[in-house]
């Protein structure tokens, strides 16, 4: 009990909630910005946390990536441009949804929803982190093998129109994944002599150039106006809200435990929880063919878990030093740093510092309301703003976001020319969102095949050999052959009847 009241005291403080205040404003302004992620704005935060106490770095730490999580969903709305990669999985929502005149609404629930797997998130790590700790040790690459391919067959049933389309894009992204060195031999792939594309392709700078230059080019392509999102004369951020959780509670629980989940395994995060769960809750939905058309459904499912995912990954970066996202592979060298070593015995040599970090994420999550709400009410920017001026600003802060990631001109050159393959797959009705993944998993996918079959002498049984691993792959494989079992389902029910002789 000393130690919980020592923890509030290290953060109910001036000191701590002006850094949490000052945050969750910086949270949102990169969040907000098409090309900064989450993960740079903790990067730029930590030189400024060398000068701070434990508490408040951590704090400054947690409420800018809540904030930037949710803060990434704004220009998705307004310009289809996904703020930060976790919003990419529902940013055809939202846009439809803005283009009816609903983008209040959509953020009003976008940011209650992300509030709501934030404080769910943080409850499942206080409470049963060392249980899904030890769950995601169990772990092993042939697990994560099942569970990469998982993802990306995800990505092609959840995408609309042609699933042949999709597979192509998905193919594309794959192929990207492998540039770099190979992990067998270290000869490298796909290089083309430049130094830089050793370490491979960065996601960033090709989720710019899918989206935010994709997006430029489509509205230079048609010089037209009219792709800009109907005004609002209404100030309806949250009328809506308990109607849809109200009719949506089950997926707004399932998302929140799906993310907190996935974003517990190592290396997963947010942005492959939103996708899971935006899949999940399509694939269960009584309304599927209205995804993809602007359904708030889909919001509910992924907005939640891309927060609650972020909370999830904290679990085995705490417990056990292993980092569950980039965000806390930064936190970690920060914990280090204070004096907070991560592991089992963080409970018992943490003491307030502990139970500190836990309120922090409560309040993090909390303080997303009233600024959120700020942010949404300022977001009429994107509206009354002419695109003829937006676009070169954002064109600005791409080129800046891409170049940031590793300080190298080669990103840059990354972003523009997957813009342009990007606007051709898009003129001819390509999916984006495969390709995205198909990068964020490819090196997943091939480096577990890798590892599980010299672990397993080339046996491609012993994939099924694990209980867990037996049990992802049969749903793998239930899920490829299912579309199969539904056609001959409905062709043998709608066959004609035989005319029975007398």
């Amino acid at each position: 009990m000393d130690a919980f009241l020592q923890g509030l005291a290290l953060v109910f403080n001036f000191q701590t909630l002006l850094v949490i205040a000052g945050a969750a404003i910086f949270g949102v302004f990169v969040g907000a910005v098409p090309g900064l992620t989450a993960t740079m704005a903790v990067a730029l935060l930590v030189p400024i946390t060398f000068y701070m106490d434990p508490t408040p770095a951590i704090a400054a730490i947690v409420t800018t990536s809540a904030m930037a999580i949710f803060a990434g969903d704004i220009p998705g709305t307004y310009l289809n441009i996904p703020g930060t990669p976790a919003s990419a999985a529902y940013v055809g929502e939202s846009h439809q949804l803005a283009r009816q005149g609903r983008a209040r609404e959509t953020l009003g629930t976008n940011l209650v929803c992300s509030m709501f797997g934030g404080l769910f998130g943080t409850l499942v790590l206080v409470f049963v982190s060392p249980s899904l700790a030890e769950v995601a040790l169990k772990f092993s690459s042939f697990e994560y093998f099942w569970l990469a391919l998982l993802g990306l067959s995800c990505s092609i049933f959840i995408s609309i129109g042609s699933k042949t389309k999709a597979f192509l894009s998905l193919l594309v992204g794959l192929l990207l994944s492998t540039v770099g060195l190979d992990m067998m031999s270290g000869a490298p792939r796909f290089t083309f002599g430049i130094p830089d594309l050793m370490a491979g392709v960065n996601f960033i700078p090709v989720m710019i150039g899918m989206f935010a230059l994709n997006e430029l080019m489509m509205f230079y392509g048609s010089r037209n106006e009219g792709r800009n999102v109907p005004a609002v004369h209404k100030d309806e951020v949250f009328s809506s809200v308990p109607k849809h959780l109200k009719r949506y509670w089950r997926n707004l629980l399932r998302g929140s435990s799906t993310g907190t989940l996935i974003g517990a395994l190592p290396g997963a995060g947010a942005d492959i929880a939103a996708w899971i769960s935006y899949a999940m809750g399509k694939s269960r939905s009584k309304n599927r063919e209205a995804y993809g058309t602007g359904h708030i459904e889909g919001i509910v499912d992924a907005s939640s878990a891309n927060n609650s995912g972020i909370s999830g990954a904290w679990v085995p970066a705490l417990v056990f030093g292993i980092p569950g996202d980039s965000i806390t592979a930064i936190v970690i060298g920060v914990l280090y740093m204070k004096g907070m070593n991560p592991g089992p015995t963080i409970f018992m040599d943490g003491g307030g510092l502990v139970y500190a970090l836990f309120t922090v994420f409560f309040i993090a999550n909390l303080i997303m309301l009233p600024i959120g709400y700020i942010a949404i009410r300022s977001a009429k920017v994107f509206i009354l703003t002419p695109r003829k001026i937006l676009m070169p600003i954002i064109l600005c802060f791409c080129i800046v976001g891409a170049f940031a990631i590793n300080n190298a001109v080669t990103d840059v050159w990354i972003m523009l020319i997957i813009g342009l393959v990007a606007f051709i797959l898009a003129r001819n009705d390509f999916p984006m969102a495969p390709a995205i993944l198909g990068l964020v998993l490819g090196g997943t996918l091939e480096n577990n095949f890798m590892s599980s079959m010299l672990k397993s002498n080339g046996d491609l049984l012993s994939f099924f050999s694990r209980p867990i691993s037996a049990g992802l792959g049969v749903m793998v494989i239930l899920i490829w052959f299912l579309p199969l079992f539904i056609r001959l389902y409905r062709r043998y029910r709608g066959a004609p009847q035989s005319p029975r002789t007398p």
